[in-house]
């Protein structure tokens, strides 16, 4: 199963420290997520989202298990060849937009192609068709602090997926946005979404944006059960 999907937690464990003692937060959690399918993570706070987001994002090493991406076991290699991985398969998307205030749009959906090493040009054409898509037209030389809520989000959603990555994560991404906006950009992340076949997992409290997407899961007792 591991060759044929982007993503696969499988039996992963996570344990913190703490002054009462060890805290399992995540107990042989196991997720698939198919190419072009769109997942929603819905559960409380302090059930293990974010933790089950890092371990999927390689930002965290799991304490058991195992987390693939295209087939590959990635999520106990060492430090760099996971952040390679992510470099190139992941995007993530998270409620703050994480945007660099000194950067245009254009150049913080641009940098992580040159990170990436394409060369500058190819980049900003790049970059600039991405914003285009999200409705960013005209606005590409305008800094975050110039934007929109709305349009800082778009920003950070193109920048996302301007490496045309395998897997998708997003943490609250329209969490900071007021209804009409958020209904707009998550629109929008959806039609990018589908149209480049990302498997995507998308962390919500919005019941109504989480019955838009393909399938619900949710958080019980260290475990991704569905919804």
């Amino acid at each position: 199963m591991s060759e044929t999907v982007p993503l696969r937690l499988d039996r992963v464990e996570r344990r913190f420290r703490t002054e009462a003692g060890e805290l399992a937060v995540l107990r042989g959690a196991d997720l698939a997520l198919a190419a072009g399918e769109i997942v929603a993570l819905v559960a409380p706070s302090g059930t293990g989202k974010s933790t089950l987001l890092h371990l999927a994002g390689l930002l965290e090493r799991p304490d058991a298990g195992e987390v693939y991406v295209e087939g590959r076991a990635a999520g106990t290699l060492a430090d760099g060849a996971r952040t390679a991985i992510r470099r190139d398969t992941i995007g993530f998307v998270y409620q703050f937009h994480h945007l660099l205030p000194e950067f245009t749009a254009l150049e913080n959906v641009a940098m992580p192609q040159m990170i990436a090493g394409v060369a500058r040009g190819a980049a900003e054409d790049q970059a600039k068709a991405l914003l285009g898509s999200f409705g960013l037209a005209g606005r590409e030389h305008h800094r975050p602090g110039k934007l929109s809520g709305g349009e800082q989000q778009r920003v950070a959603i193109a920048r996302a997926l301007a490496n045309r990555p395998r897997v998708l994560l997003a943490d609250e991404p329209t969490g900071n946005l007021d209804v009409g906006t958020s209904e707009r950009v998550f629109a929008e992340l959806l039609l990018a979404v589908r149209g480049q076949g990302v498997a995507a997992l998308i962390a919500t409290h919005n019941p109504d944006l989480a019955a838009r997407m393909d399938r619900v899961v949710t958080l019980r007792d260290g475990q991704v059960v569905p919804a």
